[in-house]
């Protein structure tokens, strides 16, 4: 597979992510009618900030794969930073989402999460570089 093709693959991915917790909001506002905000619900507001922790961290993260796809970068790269981006977004969604209070999930989702873009911005760098 090219590597803008394996960049198109992640962000098809997480696109897809983003419309389940997008679902997952709009089904929270319909169940407990509220149209706006979150009038003080906890689970409204859980559904809200995994929607919007996934949207502070996933474009900038596509960004990152189309700019190594266009540096030339290994295709083993790009499948484990996109696959571990992912994966890390995935258990932090379904972590804060499932489980009141501190999660197992939540937190490697975040550990993961943050690793991945660390890496990829390095690694980009390094292709900058050479």
């Amino acid at each position: 597979m090219a590597l803008i093709e394996i960049a198109t693959l992640f962000t098809a991915i997480n696109i897809l992510i983003l419309f389940v917790l997008t679902y997952l909001v709009v089904r929270q506002r319909h169940s407990r009618s509220i149209s706006m905000g979150h009038n003080d619900n906890e689970d409204m507001q859980r559904a809200i900030r995994v929607h919007g922790n996934f949207t502070e961290y996933a474009p900038l993260a596509m960004i990152g794969l189309y700019g190594m796809a266009a540096c030339g970068a290994s295709a083993y790269w790009m499948y484990g930073i996109g696959g571990a981006f992912t994966l890390g977004r995935i258990m932090h969604a379904f972590g804060y989402s499932k489980f009141k209070g501190k999660s197992i999930g939540r937190f490697y989702g975040m550990v993961i999460t943050a690793t991945s873009l660390l890496v990829m911005a390095l690694y980009l760098l390094f292709l900058v570089a050479t």
